[in-house]
């Protein structure tokens, strides 16, 4: 799809944004070739890549539609299969893919007790009227509302445990977190969306790590404890929701952008 805006592709706080909600998805929404694809695994296995992808591309009992995995699942291997006791996240499972979304928004309630906020529009929007709103080109949007995104595949092992999962993507440049990013401009996920039913909350710039992470269980619990002790309730954001299905090509904005180092 031909576009003629350009994703943020700064650090999100040096656009004075702040992270504004963080939720997460079954299975990963995007597409890394090698690292989350048609060929990882699972407790439950995997999705197979949509016959028109033909192409290489580098609460609990719910049921949500699901992503990809990522390549690390081992059933032979305790970290993958231990079963977790869980006090905090809903629905979560050892071994499982997720992928983490961090909204971040320069019209948040930045530095205030009210700076997370579920659903996670609210937090976007929390100090932007509609007279404002109205007035913002494109290129605006794209520049003051930006998603964080990163993939984790859970396991009972406390050496992959990292304390604050609150304020964005992890950078960890030994561990090769946040590392190699893609940037490009979309639209708010989720599985209401499809490649029939679009979002209107677009432009927004996405700044996504194409690699996928081992993470312990006790980091995404610690998560949802620390989301427990935000102001606004943010209970409907403690369990995986469901995963856009697969983006078609033509639908794809033509402004993707890469670093292969995040300062």
């Amino acid at each position: 799809m031909t576009v003629d805006v350009v994703p943020n592709t700064k650090p999100y706080y040096q656009s004075s944004m702040c992270p504004v909600n963080v939720h997460w998805h079954l299975g990963s929404e995007h597409y890394s070739y090698g690292e989350f694809d048609e060929n990882g695994d699972g407790p439950h296995g995997n999705i197979p890549r949509p016959d028109w992808a033909a192409r290489d591309l580098a609460e609990s009992g719910e049921k949500v539609q699901d992503g990809f995995r990522c390549h690390y699942y081992d059933a032979s291997d305790p970290k993958f299969t231990t079963p977790y006791d869980w006090k905090h996240c809903k629905g979560m499972e050892v071994g499982e893919t997720y992928e983490v979304h961090w909204p971040h928004s320069a019209a948040g309630a930045c530095g205030t007790v009210n700076q997370y906020q579920t659903p996670f529009y609210d937090g976007v929007f929390c100090n932007l009227d509609m007279d404002t709103f109205s007035t913002l080109a494109a290129q605006d949007i794209a520049n003051a509302v930006g998603v964080h995104g990163q993939v984790f595949t859970i396991v009972n092992d406390e050496s992959y445990f990292y304390p604050d999962m609150m304020r964005g993507m992890i950078i960890d440049e030994e561990m090769g977190m946040g590392q190699d990013i893609a940037y490009y401009t979309g639209s708010t996920t989720g599985e209401t969306r499809s490649n029939e039913m679009c979002s209107m909350y677009t432009p927004i710039t996405w700044q996504v790590d194409r690699k996928c992470h081992m993470i312990s269980a006790s980091s995404f619990d610690k998560l949802c404890y620390d989301m427990k002790m935000q102001r606004d309730d943010m209970s409907d954001d403690l369990h995986a929701h469901g995963s856009r299905e697969l983006v078609k090509d033509d639908l794809v904005a033509n402004n993707q952008a890469r670093k292969a180092l995040r300062a």
